[in-house]
């Protein structure tokens, strides 16, 4: 009978265990979804105007489109291309195999695969995809904001969907399984995905800004930048910080919740949440200081924030606290001086994303190369290097770069890279959008239109308040003048114009 019920008990424990690691990453998943609010109000507010909602529905497609691709062919390549080109007899450049990949290993994540599915025996496939498809959405979104207001919609989903179903999901099998090939040959160590998501992002996005060029009006004729800055910067502030909170889903989903009550981290060793914590607030207050040095604006403060995470994310539950603050500065004192430099390479990137996460993800790489050399891998895999961490950086860099580039110099060429020079200049949402970010002010400037004076007038208003009783229309809907000068320089012709003030008399 003991038997009987101890063997009860511990079914009812073990399914209790499954149906928490369910739930865990459920909500993980849907705390990731706000980081994708955050990228979409982040660049809808760091664009002009005219081209607010094209930047806002650039992220909405790319979250919709990356998620059938990632089931389709996405998932698939992180199981099984984790020793593709080499084979299993390590990194050998001599002997490229480009069929080494793991199709019986891979077969439960084709779509027709019963895991890929409702299947009451599996409560893990379903939530790890869910959470590995929301990763892929952010390496897009990471690269939506810095080509804004030029790109063309269907070439931004082309790239978009190459980069977060195929490019940063290799190298997270490369990387970031627990047999990949980086891992097991060079104790590559990223437990956040500081290089597999940030620096192969950034880079990416780095690889198609060359072919796309500067924004109109970005470099003047002897080569110095103009700040094309966005319409609301409020609303640019908000999505960043919605971002922050986003990534704490997104940090969360980097631990795998082990069965036996513990956590591990994504290389199998010992970690918790309690580290993710830490290290994480630490990261991100010494990004937002750093820049604070460098510069005073919001916009790169907030991006300090999030450049302080990126920096720390790789060694994320190793750092002692006071190490990731430092770590965190340092990536904010890079991103500033970063994105001056690619300025004035003639690269725009409109809103810093390869100096936020491309230059952070490689300092985040090598900070952990630098402090916690020596630490050692799961089984036999190798202790962290500087020279692993190195490599890795490189191959991240790489990854990201090149394919976009090749893809972007493609596009270009057959002219399905970049918008029209008369669309940007109307903007785009005129030309892409059927709708208006703000009718209320189109309104405006449609009744102000043509008055010429340098300071639009309000609208006239119907009603008494024109020529009513009260005989106060004239005069509340005038322009506003400053001084006697403006009102002696107006056309009295005009029944809109306050009249001119006449001389004083002496007294």
């Amino acid at each position: 009978m003991n038997e009987e019920v101890q063997a009860a008990l511990d079914a009812a424990l073990a399914g209790h265990t499954a149906i928490n690691l369910e739930i865990y990453y459920w909500w993980c998943t849907a705390l990731m979804i706000a980081i994708h609010a955050g990228f979409l109000a982040y660049e809808m507010g760091a664009s002009r105007s005219k081209h607010a909602l094209a930047s806002g529905v650039k992220n909405i497609l790319a979250f919709a489109f990356m998620i059938p691709t990632f089931f389709a062919f996405g998932w698939w390549i992180y199981l099984s291309g984790y020793n593709w080109p080499f084979g299993s007899d390590g990194v050998d450049f001599s002997s490229i195999d480009l069929m080494a990949w793991d199709f019986e290993g891979a077969a439960a994540g084709v779509p027709w695969s019963e895991n890929m599915g409702p299947n009451l025996q599996d409560q893990a496939s379903g939530v790890f995809w869910a959470a590995f498809t929301l990763f892929a959405c952010t390496t897009a979104s990471i690269y939506s904001g810095a080509v804004i207001e030029r790109i063309k919609l269907s070439a931004f989903i082309v790239t978009a969907v190459l980069l977060g179903s195929v490019v940063w999901i290799l190298g997270a099998s490369w990387g970031w399984h627990p047999t990949g090939w980086m891992v097991v040959e060079w104790g590559y160590r990223d437990v956040a995905a500081a290089g597999v998501v940030h620096t192969i992002a950034g880079f990416f996005a780095l690889g198609i800004l060359i072919p796309l060029g500067p924004r109109i009006g970005k470099y003047n004729a002897d080569g110095s930048a103009n700040d094309l800055r966005g319409h609301n910067m409020p609303l640019t502030v908000t999505g960043l910080m919605m971002i922050i909170i986003g990534f704490f889903g997104f940090l969360g989903a980097c631990l795998i919740y082990d069965p036996a009550g513990n956590w591990v981290n994504i290389y199998g060793l010992p970690s918790n949440l309690s580290a993710f914590a830490f290290n994480t607030l630490m990261g991100l207050a010494g990004g937002v200081i750093g820049c604070y040095f460098i510069t005073r604006d919001p916009f790169w403060m907030m991006s300090g924030a999030l450049g302080g995470i990126f920096s720390v994310a790789a060694g994320i539950d190793l750092f002692y606290p006071p190490l990731a603050f430092l770590i965190g500065f340092v990536g904010g004192l890079i991103i500033p001086v970063g994105a001056k430099m690619l300025e004035k390479l003639g690269v725009d990137d409109a809103v810093g994303a390869v100096s936020v996460h491309g230059f952070c993800g490689i300092w985040g790489l090598l900070a952990v190369g630098i402090f916690c050399a020596g630490y050692p891998g799961a089984g036999d895999v190798p202790a962290i290097s500087f020279m692993g961490q190195l490599k890795g950086a490189g191959v991240c860099v790489l990854l990201g770069f090149v394919p976009a580039l090749l893809i972007g110099i493609v596009l270009r060429v057959l002219g399905l890279l970049r918008v029209r020079n008369e669309v940007e200049l109307m903007g785009l949402d005129e030309a892409e959008i059927p709708s208006q970010s703000y009718p209320e002010f189109a309104r405006w400037e449609e009744a102000t239109a043509g008055d010429g004076y340098d300071r639009p007038r309000r609208p006239r208003m119907d009603g008494p308040g024109r020529d009513g009783p009260r005989n106060d229309g004239p005069r509340r809907n005038a322009p506003m003048v400053r001084d006697r000068a403006d009102r002696q320089t107006m056309d009295r012709t005009d029944p809109d114009r306050v009249p001119p003030v006449p001389p004083r008399k002496p007294s």
